[in-house]
């Protein structure tokens, strides 16, 4: 018998506390050839377990990963209710999702983590693997609004620090910050940014990510020189 790429986990929704089933990737499907200068990784078979990332409770349409905190600030659970539940018809996506499937739960999930006051470390995770979704279509206008929004978050995680304890380190947060900021068009946040992370080489141990800050930052100075350059003349 073939086994499928996709199992079924029971999960306990962290807002109305019901159960609810979410479908999940077995390990052994997942296949990275690459990994773009985002940290987007490029799987290689058409299991696609992004589209997964996130759950919907269908009892109450709160959407959440398993990065989200179980605790409520006081008056979020309430608003929970108000804009999220009170809107809800019952439906799951439980099952294998489609690219569609897939964006409205991280939007979902996008909207309740504000809601929900999650951190920004979180947050911009959400809008960065949204962006990523957006790009699989080549939709540019809409990766572009999710990065902002991602580069914003990123910013905001790393001025307040709420990225320690989590699996995100300062110079990974850095990096994101100066990548987005280059996708972004934004150039002198973005050499920057990637300054920064090259002043950690002697502290960090993430050689690959200084390296690749390197790389761009080479080829951020270089366009900025030959742009000078053709000024004058």
């Amino acid at each position: 018998m073939e086994i499928s790429p996709y199992y079924e986990k029971q999960i306990d929704c962290i807002h109305c506390k019901k159960k609810f089933n979410t479908t999940k990737v077995r390990s052994k499907f997942i296949k990275i050839s690459n990994n773009e200068s985002d940290f987007h990784p490029i799987y290689e078979n058409d299991v696609n377990p992004l589209f997964y990332n996130a759950f919907v409770c269908e009892h109450c349409g709160f959407s959440f990963t398993e990065d989200f905190s179980k605790y409520f600030a006081p008056g979020t659970y309430e608003a929970i209710d108000a804009q999220i539940s009170a809107q809800w018809h019952k439906h799951s996506f439980g099952k294998e999702r489609t690219l569609d499937d897939a964006l409205q739960v991280y939007k979902l999930a996008l909207v309740c983590g504000q809601i929900k006051k999650e951190k920004h470390i979180t947050l911009a995770g959400l809008a960065l693997r949204t962006a990523w979704l957006y790009r699989t279509i080549k939709n540019t206008e809409q990766e572009d609004r999710f990065i902002q929004i991602a580069r914003d978050q990123y910013i905001d995680a790393y001025s307040n620090g709420d990225y320690n304890g989590t699996s995100m380190s300062e110079v990974r947060v850095l990096y994101l910050i100066a990548e987005l900021s280059r996708r972004l068009g934004d150039r002198e946040e973005a050499i920057r940014q990637f300054s920064r992370v090259i002043e950690k080489q002697r502290t960090s141990n993430e050689i690959k990510i200084i390296e690749m800050a390197k790389e761009q930052w080479q080829i951020m100075r270089h366009e900025k020189e030959m742009e000078e350059h053709s000024e004058v003349h």
